[in-house]
């Protein structure tokens, strides 16, 4: 037996503070903090992550799976739409490996959160909970992040299929 295929994806995605409803971040409600403008739930962790792994499947990109200008997934749940990624990609015979994220915040700050998140992110991955991890950072008052205007996200993911 060859040795299993790896895959590496790469999400971002950003979006604006101004949005109805509590803050999402990887499915984990942000009490007291103001929330993201979006078509969806705005999870903007969800979406860098969803990104990441479609990205190393080779599978297009979140606007492709669950566009932006149907109704259909208008305040949509932004896990369940991670979890339908996950299993497309799981079409073809591949799982997830890894998944690492840093969201670019100035507010809310998410050092409680970072665990909750991943391990939230890793029930929709269907992988241990030790195979997702959430960095949290600061954009040190530079660019819209760093101004309080909205949050960033960067993910990558590792996928796999046996050989």
């Amino acid at each position: 037996m060859s040795a299993p295929e790896r895959r590496s994806g790469i999400g971002y995605d950003s979006h604006r503070f101004g949005g109805e409803g509590p803050l999402m971040l990887a499915g984990v409600e942000i009490p007291g903090a103001p929330a993201l403008e979006g078509h969806s739930d705005a999870d903007v962790v969800a979406h860098a992550v969803t990104d990441a792994l479609l990205g190393a499947a080779g599978l297009g990109d979140i606007g492709e799976h669950f566009p932006d200008d149907d109704p259909r997934f208008r305040d949509a749940d932004s896990i369940g739409l991670l979890g339908e990624a996950r299993r497309a990609v799981g079409e073809p015979g591949w799982r997830v490996v890894n998944v690492d994220v840093s969201v670019l915040a100035e507010r809310p700050r998410l050092g409680p959160h970072k665990r909750p998140m991943a391990e939230r992110l890793a029930s929709a991955l269907g992988v241990d909970a030790g195979a997702v991890n959430v960095k949290a950072k600061t954009n040190e008052g530079m660019g819209f992040v760093g101004r309080g205007e909205g949050i960033a996200v960067l993910a990558v993911a590792q996928i796999e299929r046996p050989g």
